[in-house]
């Protein structure tokens, strides 16, 4: 297996002279000192964030200098405004799916899972140094669902109408550097609605800032996508390179290509020339002359490094990983990858897990693939949105390909704009080998869908022409016009029983199964209970097909290239086919937790060729019905099974690889065997016995290494046992859990019809089995110890070891403030008695200035007051604040109402800080300034209010 994955290596620094390889007219990167290390900064932005469940209406515009201002950039009100009262919010780290937390109630949304959505708010503090000004920011929202209003400073920089792309903002026209710090305030909305699943809330995915020189290479500006010709493998590099400089500004963009073991095998430069507050794209070409392929089997992976350099110095780096692979669809002959026939075995995902929601960790995006490899699965499909970047990644390194899918059909400009995002975002990922357009649309069989597919095939082809294209279909392909006729590979869902006539009526159009099966299964159940929402597991419960007989349809039709099974996993919402309690659906191979159903053994049987295969199903756990016959399924891809009871044969049969075998066998206690033949010879064993009563709980872990970085997060399986250490398949005990090194992140059981929170500290099993979701400590190393206990059974304990492991480089965050953006300035006198006697005085009726700036020189000396009305943030109301005046200029002192807080006594330009006690109510502050005649005063930088250090989360 790939080691774990660390998606902050694809973004590379120099380190050391590259291995050495001259080209023609090229700069040869070996032979030259090594530039110094690139500059960019990629840092997560996952912590200090404040969250408020619920909207928070906009303050009604009444007065007409709240109109002028409502009218103005920065001056947002209400919790968009940059000094808003947040002090008191809780914080949560990112990602954060706020409706996981939710009850479920049976007033809610059924598809969303009974859980409620609605809206919410995020606000965090940033912080850039001084050395950061001149520099390209842009914040990175991996995704918030549902739509999402962004504003930064005050000022709205972002709406976003989709819950799957992200959101990418330019912040350097508006940000402040040094002392002053910067407000972020995100509204997410989600009571829309984009799909009919569960579809969570909140910033789910990871949020980012990207720091780069004014000259950079722009975000997804690096299109490396190798293509085979008639001469041989090249790799078209394509760099954008933007820029935000003052002046046009020459530049050389050098790529080179790395092997899978790092050795430079290609390399070339050209120069570029990029203008100001605009663009310029370089176009280079990297010839390779027997590279390793990217496969299923073995998933080679190339690097492009691509420097922007300006002389000796590196401007950006960025390291894109790229495979060498030729896809082509044969309307007879399906897929063809390495022009090697492959029939695609996939499964149709959502992005939700057991526990988490939508926020799913990076390394249960793992856990995930490595299950998927597991059930013998290569392919994915993304339903029915652009998926996690992680999960792209994951796919290229372990062998999986990809139907990258579109979530809205709509050749309009913000969603043509989505449409691109995905596919330069996924565009250099060679496990991507198929887009999808749509899912299920009802204009599918028409003109006018015909016509909205066609421009939305030219936006992505004119992005990506090595790639088909395809659409989801699930009626229509008959009809005189219709969507089939515009993509290069049709996809059908379900109707399998139209393969054969499309086919024929349509001989040079390639197929794929685009979705098939939906069939129903309750994870570990083997008798039907309609008054429970139970179904059994023997794959007689049908949506639209059983996963024998749609996988058959596919297999035995080389035209059809493949299928996607509905789906991979259960997930939550869409909870088919029951409704209340019923809660996730139930179509998936494994459950909510990733746990095995039957479903997943009969895939196994029929994808699965270079090991043997034999799974034997129900349990053998059936008293009260000694003597009664049970329905026993063998699955298996060997070539003969036999089934055995507690030593006595039950018949011997040929296996089935398309519909499995059954017998039925009149229950007695002990053990049930299954024996796998192959040629005659046995080359598989598998048993079930009747275990005894449940007398303990065993805890195993996903993998025995884990990371103590902050981000890493471990899957226990909490599974009851009887005495002889036997799994028990029926158990349900309620469990606690205690953490030592970490903390609870997520429960599950897989039981589509609990309504137990999916958080906390304690679940009850489902069928013997149960799911804890870890997240280890940042900074902590050692044992990360899971311990399960449940009343009468004994304890279970789960370790795994986590090493030290340096957190991620983030974005510097802080606490909430409180920008005085408006002051309000006395007439002089001169005398300080007279000064400060204005402090009771209506400061309306006097000249307003902005919250930095100089005043204007006086003719005389004297004494001139200052003063600003604002009310403290209510933790700094009860626990006391500081007042920051970063640069002042003038002598002067400060009162907080009456009370001297603080005192200046040299003229020249320095900072100030005053402590402000605590004390309930609106405060003014009163600064007196000494002047001298002909001398500027005033305050140069911001004034800012926030908590005391001590106070601070």
């Amino acid at each position: 297996m790939p080691p774990p994955l660390d998606r902050r290596a694809f973004l590379l620094t120099t380190t050391g002279a590259a291995a050495a390889l001259a080209l023609p007219g090229a700069r040869v990167f070996g032979a030259e000192p090594a530039p110094s290390p690139s500059p960019r900064q990629d840092l997560l932005l996952d912590k200090g964030w404040r969250f408020h469940e619920g909207d928070i209406p906009f303050p009604e515009i009444l007065t007409q200098d709240g109109s002028y201002d409502n009218a103005k950039a920065g001056k947002a009100s209400g919790a968009a405004a940059a000094g808003y009262d947040d002090s008191e919010w809780p914080t949560v780290t990112l990602p954060h799916d706020f409706v996981s937390f939710q009850p479920i109630e049976p007033n809610a949304n059924r598809a969303q899972g009974y859980r409620r959505r609605g809206l919410a708010w995020y606000r965090n503090t940033l912080r850039f140094a001084p050395e950061d000004e001149g520099k390209h920011i842009e914040l990175e929202i991996g995704a918030a669902a549902t739509f999402a209003t962004v504003w930064f400073n005050g000022t709205i920089v972002a709406r976003n109408f989709s819950g799957y792309n992200a959101i990418r903002i330019d912040l350097t026209p508006f940000a402040r550097y040094g002392e002053n710090a910067n407000s972020l305030a995100i509204r997410v909305d989600a009571q829309a609605m984009e799909g009919w699943w569960y579809e969570g809330g909140g910033l789910y995915r990871d949020v980012r800032i990207l720091k780069r020189q004014a000259v950079h290479i722009a975000t997804d500006g690096v299109y490396a996508n190798p293509v085979k010709g008639e001469r041989g493998w090249t790799v078209p590099v394509e760099v954008t390179v933007a820029s935000i400089a003052a002046a046009d500004r020459p530049v050389t963009v050098m790529t080179e290509l790395r092997d899978p073991a790092g050795v430079v095998v290609a390399a070339q430069s050209v120069g570029l020339a990029v203008p100001a507050l605009d663009s310029a794209v370089a176009r280079l070409t990297l010839d390779v002359a027997a590279p390793r392929l990217w496969s299923i089997a073995a998933p080679a992976l190339y690097t492009v490094r691509t420097r922007l350099m300006d002389g000796e110095a590196c401007l950006d780096e960025v390291a894109t990983p790229c495979g060498f692979r030729t896809i082509r669809f044969d309307a007879a002959r399906g897929l063809l990858l390495n022009d090697a026939p492959v029939k695609v075995q996939g499964v149709c995902l959502h992005q939700d897990h057991a526990g988490v929601g939508v926020a799913i960790p990076d390394a249960i995006w793992a856990f995930r693939i490595r299950r998927l490899k597991e059930l013998g699965c290569n392919a994915i499909r993304c339903s029915h949105n652009a998926p996690s970047p992680v999960l792209l990644d994951l796919c290229d390194r372990y062998g999986l390909l990809v139907m990258d899918e579109n979530r809205q059909f709509n050749p309009t400009p913000e969603y043509m704009a989505q449409l691109e995002w995905m596919v330069q975002r996924d565009r250099n990922h060679p496990s991507v080998f198929l887009w999808s357009v749509f899912n299920e649309e009802p204009m599918q069989g028409s003109a006018a869908g015909r016509e909205m597919v066609r421009r939305m095939v030219h936006a992505v082809k004119a992005l990506d022409r090595t790639r088909p294209v395809t659409a989801a279909m699930n009626s229509g392909y008959f009809e005189p016009a219709n969507v089939s006729q515009a993509v290069d590979v049709v996809g059908f869902n379900y109707n399998h029983q139209s393969y054969d006539a499309f086919h024929a009526a349509h001989p040079d159009l390639p197929m794929i199964s685009s979705e098939d099966t939906s069939a129903f299964m309750t994870r570990g159940d083997y008798a039907s209970d309609p008054g429970r929402h139970v179904l059994d597991s023997y794959d007689d419960q049908i949506g639209i097909d059983t996963h024998r007989a749609a996988w058959r349809a596919i297999a035995e039709r080389d035209f059809v290239a493949g299928g996607f099974v509905w789906t991979g996993f259960d997930y939550h919402g869409e909870p088919s086919p029951s409704g209340w309690p019923t809660n996730s659906s139930q179509f998936g191979i494994m459950d909510l937790c990733g746990f095995d159903k039957a479903a997943f053994y009969i895939h196994q049987a029929q994808w699965v060729k270079d090991r043997p295969v034999l799974w034997l199903v129900p349990h053998w756990n059936w008293a009260g019905r000694e003597g009664q016959p049970i329905k026993v399924m063998a699955m298996s891809n060997l070539d003969e099974v036999e089934v055995r009871l507690n030593g006595m044969s039950q018949g011997r049969q040929r296996v089935d690889p398309f519909e499995m075998n059954s017998w039925s066998v009149a229950y007695a206690p002990g053990t049930l065997e299954a024996v796998g033949y192959r040629a005659g010879a046995v080359a598989a064993r598998t048993r079930v016995q009747t275990t005894g009563e449940a007398a303990a709980l065993k805890v195993t872990s996903d993998r025995v290494r884990a990371r103590g970085d902050g981000r890493d997060a471990v899957a226990f399986r909490i599974e009851a046992a009887d005495a002889q250490g036997r799994p028990h398949p029926l158990a349900k005990p309620l469990a606690r859990f205690a953490v030592e090194g970490g903390e609870i992140i997520g429960l599950g059981n897989g039981d589509p019809n609990c309504l137990d929170p999916e958080k906390g500290d304690r679940r009850a099993l489902y069928n013997g089995l149960a799911q804890v979701i870890v997240r280890p400590r940042e900074g902590f190393s050692g044992d990360l110890v899971l311990t399960a206990s449940a009343e009468g059974l004994r304890p279970g304990r789960g370790v795994v070891r986590v090493v030290a492991a340096a957190p991620p480089p983030r974005q510097a965050a802080g606490p909430s403030f409180m920008l005085l953006d408006w002051w309000y300035q006395a007439p002089a006198t001169p005398r300080y008695e007279d000064a400060l006697a204005k402090r009771h005085d209506n400061l309306l009726q006097w000249p307003d200035f902005g919250g930095r700036g100089l005043l204007d020189p006086l003719p005389a000396d004297g004494y001139c007051l200052c003063s600003a009305q604002f009310t403290p943030h209510a933790r700094m109301q009860a626990q006391g604040g500081v007042v920051d005046f970063f640069r002042v200029v003038g002598a002067c002192e400060v009162f907080d109402g009456d009370d001297l807080i603080a005192r200046k006594s040299e003229p020249a330009e320095g900072p100030l800080t005053a402590a402000l006690p605590p004390k309930p109510g609106p405060r003014r502050l009163n600064v007196v300034f000494h002047v001298v005649a002909g001398q500027p005063f005033g305050f140069r930088k911001d004034v800012t209010v926030k908590l005391r250090p001590g106070d601070q989360r």
